[in-house]
């Protein structure tokens, strides 16, 4: 699953409906009154950070902390809701505004995801054009309103694929998580109070209605395979009065009116400019707070250090030697991570157990007495430690976060991740080979977090650790068992772990550090 930008399939809603039931739906659409329309000014366009492919859109920045130093989220995603008429535009201004944000971790969001599963009689209304799918009615504004809330509070989300050609819903949900900024579009996108709730800035895109129509027509009759006759009889008999009833009228609740769509670029650029503004206020400083903060203290009962024997202390040496080739600094981690695993495994549930021997004898046991166990690594790193998880644990999942420092910001960012499904159920083995300060460990378990993992059910692996990034980490989640070979004292100006082994992945791998590596940081290309 790619985090750095989630568009849903999607297409505007055919059809609309004026019934019996309008009074009813109305009791829950229009709210009072929003801000007064705003004028544009034009700005200039930046070229966004982005990677294109044929099936998506990546953006190559990462996503700064959307939480504070105590692991709790602090703010919420930006969210601009995009409302207006059937084939208004709203979908080309929405792609408009994402290119100029130049901003990383856009949710592009569709209500048209949102419609309800049709029973066998609407179904058949369906097929003859009979059913008005820009009613109310027609959509799952519950279902909205809990998935656009819990993804506006950085929430991992499944989000359901609706099938034009069936009226239907597929099988597989779409998962989408890590907004910064999310864009929600829809024909009824201001026709829900709890809905208006959630948007911080509300646009409606204002066309013209012969406009609307020959679009609408050109669009179901090349993509949905719908003949000419059918698409002027819906708009007719549903879509032009439903927009006079339902939609027209929430142009007032409005922060914007773009006119013209997607070809009024000053309306767009003061949007951009507006949203820019916005992001500014919320930025956060969470490594700077973190080497302030927690220090002096004696170190939590949720640590467990690797004994320290004659052997361990023997593999320490090698590591922290300067000197030591890489063949053996490869040789040593590997041994000191298998030592590490195993001791972490024991960290985990298990239950008594009988079995027996091939002798015919009872053997009083163990057994692990959770669901699963998934091991996820941060890369780069954190990627050396699979094997020997993978060497203890049968048949365990893996999954990969990778988080980097912006230079400029000296933050840790996420640029990627890769999850199993249903994580939520199971233990999580996160191993990262060094903690300075904590500020990588702790963007990764809020990563977990976010998927529902629960806290109790993570254990941060680490073959080393600052005080610094133990009490961070610790302060932040108190119930993550934090496992480790060794803790160091000190952390340096450059977030060096002192006396430390220096920078892992380099030594391991080979490559040259930077001047200003620190030993949380892990440099490359966003891998997808």
């Amino acid at each position: 699953m790619s985090v750095a930008c989630s568009e849903m399939e999607r297409g505007e809603k055919a059809a609309s409906r004026t019934d019996s039931g309008s009074e009813e739906a109305l009791d829950r659409l229009l709210a009072p009154v929003g801000a007064p329309r705003r004028k544009s000014s034009g700005l200039g366009k930046p070229d966004p950070p982005l990677l294109r492919t044929s099936k998506r859109t990546i953006y190559t920045a990462g996503r700064p902390p959307w939480y504070n130093e105590h692991g709790t989220q602090s703010k919420d995603a930006f969210v601009i809701g995009l409302c207006g008429g059937s084939a208004s535009g709203k979908t080309t201004v929405a792609n408009k505004i994402i290119e100029a944000l130049d901003v990383p971790w856009v949710v592009l969001l569709s209500m048209d995801s949102f419609y309800k599963v049709l029973s066998p009689e609407e179904e058949a209304l369906a097929a003859n054009n009979d059913y008005n799918f820009d009613h109310p009615s027609a959509f799952d504004f519950d279902l909205l309103v809990h998935t656009l809330r819990k993804l506006k509070q950085g929430k991992s989300v499944k989000i359901p694929v609706y099938d034009f050609t069936t009226h239907g819903r597929q099988k597989d949900w779409k998962t989408v998580y890590g907004a910064s900024v999310i864009i929600f579009e829809g024909i009824m996108a201001f026709a829900d109070k709890e809905l208006l709730q959630l948007l911080d800035m509300k646009i409606f895109v204002d066309t013209d209605s012969d406009i609307r129509l020959v679009r609408r027509l050109r669009r179901d009759i090349t993509e949905r395979g719908r003949d000419i006759e059918g698409v002027i009889k819906q708009y007719n008999k549903f879509v032009k009065p439903a927009f006079e009833q339902y939609i027209e009228p929430t142009m007032r609740l409005a922060d914007i009116v773009v006119p013209r769509g997607g070809g009024n670029m000053v309306a767009i650029d003061l949007i951009v400019q507006h949203v820019h503004s916005q992001l500014e206020e919320r930025e956060l400083s969470v490594r700077a707070a973190l080497a302030s903060a927690h220090q002096a203290q004696p170190l939590p009962e949720t640590l467990s250090i690797l004994e320290n024997t004659p052997q361990v202390r023997g593999m320490h040496t090698f590591l922290r030697d300067r000197e030591t080739s890489r063949d053996e600094f490869i040789f040593y981690s590997k041994r000191l991570m298998r030592l590490l695993i195993e001791h972490a495994l024991s960290f985990l549930p298990s239950q008594s157990c009988t079995v027996q021997t091939p002798q015919g004898e009872e053997y009083e046991g163990q057994s692990f007495c959770g669901k699963g166990i998934t091991g996820v690594s941060i890369l780069r790193a954190g990627e050396t430690m699979e094997p020997a998880l993978r060497a203890v644990c049968k048949d365990v999942r893996i999954g990969k976060i990778l988080i980097q420092t912006n230079q400029d910001s000296g933050e840790p960012e996420l640029h990627y991740l890769r999850l199993p499904k249903d994580i939520s159920e199971d233990h999580v083995i996160l191993m990262d080979c060094t903690v300075s300060t904590g500020a990588a460990a702790m963007m990764a378990i809020r990563v977990l977090l976010d998927h529902d993992v629960q806290e109790d059910k993570i254990l941060l692996v680490s073959l080393l650790m600052a005080e610094m990034g133990v009490h961070s980490v610790a302060y932040a989640f108190p119930q993550v068992k934090i496992i480790t070979t060794a803790v160091d004292k000190n952390v340096d100006d450059l977030f060096h772990i002192i006396p430390g082994i220096g920078n892992f992945g380099d030594r391991y791998f080979g490559t040259d550090a930077p001047p200003d590596w620190s030993d949380e940081e892990e440099l490359g290309g966003v891998s997808c």
